[in-house]
């Protein structure tokens, strides 16, 4: 009985402190780190990669599995394909996003499917994503920047726009309403006004 008791509080606690740490970027840092990446030795890809694992919320298993089908350029939109039984949906593409997909598009020399390769034209791996995050983060000044602060930032970022809860939740692919919930709850957009 003790055991469990120890167990429960060890996984509140857990739960807790991951409430509490900040595990985002904030617009500023976004911008300070979408900078340093344009100027790394494969600044255009990996610009795109961060802009895109930002704006769409995506994982880095999905942002390693876009092919360049999933991005219809005529119509600026993007197909998210959700991994662990996620939404997969349809998502608007922005000018500044959609003009940095054409520049990594037209420096290709290959007819690879995948939106992002190595240099040695092979599919990014996760090993490959976690380094130019890292190395990004570091040239920004930005400390350890690893790729699901940017899920997050994308998830604080709505909710300090306002927007709801449902809509943040089917936008990251979330099936459990409760895994949204953090963002709406702690976005400082909520609290504006209270003073």
């Amino acid at each position: 009985m003790t055991e469990r008791r120890n167990v429960k509080s060890v996984v509140a606690t857990a739960a807790d402190d991951h409430e509490r740490s900040r595990d985002f970027l904030g617009p500023i840092q976004i911008d300070q780190l979408l900078g340093a990446a344009k100027k790394g030795r494969h600044g255009t890809r990996d610009h795109l990669l961060i802009l895109m694992m930002f704006r769409h919320g995506l994982r880095v298993s999905e942002t390693i599995a876009l092919r360049r089908e999933h991005v219809d350029l005529d119509q600026s939109r993007l197909w998210v394909p959700r991994l662990k039984r996620g939404l997969s949906v349809e998502q608007p593409v922005a000018g500044d996003e959609l003009r940095a997909i054409r520049r990594w598009l037209v420096k290709r020399d290959d007819g690879l499917p995948w939106l992002f390769v190595s240099e040695r034209k092979q599919p990014m791996t996760r090993q490959a994503v976690n380094y130019i995050l890292a190395s990004a983060g570091k040239r920004a000044g930005l400390g350890h920047v690893h790729p699901h602060m940017l899920r997050h930032s994308c998830g604080f970022a709505l909710a300090n726009k306002g927007h709801d809860l449902r809509l943040i939740q089917d936008y990251l692919g979330h099936r459990d309403p409760r895994h949204t919930a953090h963002y709406t709850r702690t976005a400082a957009a909520r609290f504006e006004g209270l003073w």
